[in-house]
């Protein structure tokens, strides 16, 4: 009891104190998520709000394997990085593995199935709902697209703080690629289970403490946009009609 008392009472300490090497493994995880969730969000955005417009023959296989990439573990995402850019693999000329490059490639290619999932779940059940008015207008799939996510900007932007979440909580890939070299390649959660299995409690403490912080301030920050969509969002949207030439 007192060793946890004691090392809770030190972690606390570092991170009052501002820690460098606190903030050094903490800042390097909120950039290597962020430039992650922000390649997959542009891919995912696009590619789900297609997949909720288009109809095409074949779409049930491609919905299948997109809903089977959601249960990817992160180990065997790491794995597939890892071969591709290793020097015997099809990108080994980049020279990216164990490096903050790979990790957030590793960290895209995890997310990005979640951004599409949840993308084009919100625009499909969008299509239901507004499809038809903006098929009789002339609307074309590229329009009625960016219309529907404009009118689901609120879920959107839930969805993009979601795979934020997953994306700076995730530990399996990021380790097998980037190596958890210190100074270089250690983010919160490979620190954690390093110092853990170090018995450097305090540290993986605080990086706990911290990292738990962050999860919690996404959950509530998506709580919030629920609340907010339920309040105005609905109230006081409505989906602009296309100009469409006769």
């Amino acid at each position: 009891m007192n060793s946890f008392a004691e090392s809770a009472a030190t972690a606390l300490a570092l991170i009052s104190s501002f820690d460098s090497q606190l903030l050094a493994i903490v800042g390097r995880s909120l950039m290597v998520s962020a430039c992650a969730c922000a390649i997959a969000s542009v891919a995912g955005l696009l590619l789900g709000a297609w997949l909720g417009v288009a109809r095409f023959r074949g779409r049930a296989v491609v919905l299948s394997l997109l809903n089977t990439a959601l249960a990817l573990p992160a180990v065997v995402v790491g794995l597939v990085v890892y071969l591709l850019l290793s020097r015997s693999g099809p990108l080994g000329h980049l020279g990216w593995l164990f490096s903050v490059k790979a990790m957030v490639l590793a960290q895209a290619v995890l997310v990005l199935p979640i951004v599409t999932a949840l993308t084009r779940q919100a625009i499909d059940d969008a299509e239901r709902g507004h499809g038809e008015q903006l098929r009789s207008l002339g609307a074309r799939p590229l329009v009625r697209s960016v219309l529907l996510m404009w009118d689901e900007r609120f879920a959107l932007l839930t969805v993009l703080i979601a795979a934020f979440g997953r994306a700076i909580s995730e530990v399996g890939a990021v380790m097998i690629v980037g190596g958890n070299i210190d100074g270089f390649t250690r983010v919160m959660t490979t620190a954690i289970a390093l110092e853990t299995s170090k018995g450097d409690l305090p540290l993986a403490l605080a990086l706990g403490l911290v990292l738990l912080a962050v999860v919690l301030a996404l959950n509530a920050l998506v709580s919030l946009l629920q609340q907010w969509r339920r309040e105005h969002g609905r109230a006081g949207q409505t989906l602009a009609a296309p100009r469409v030439a006769s």
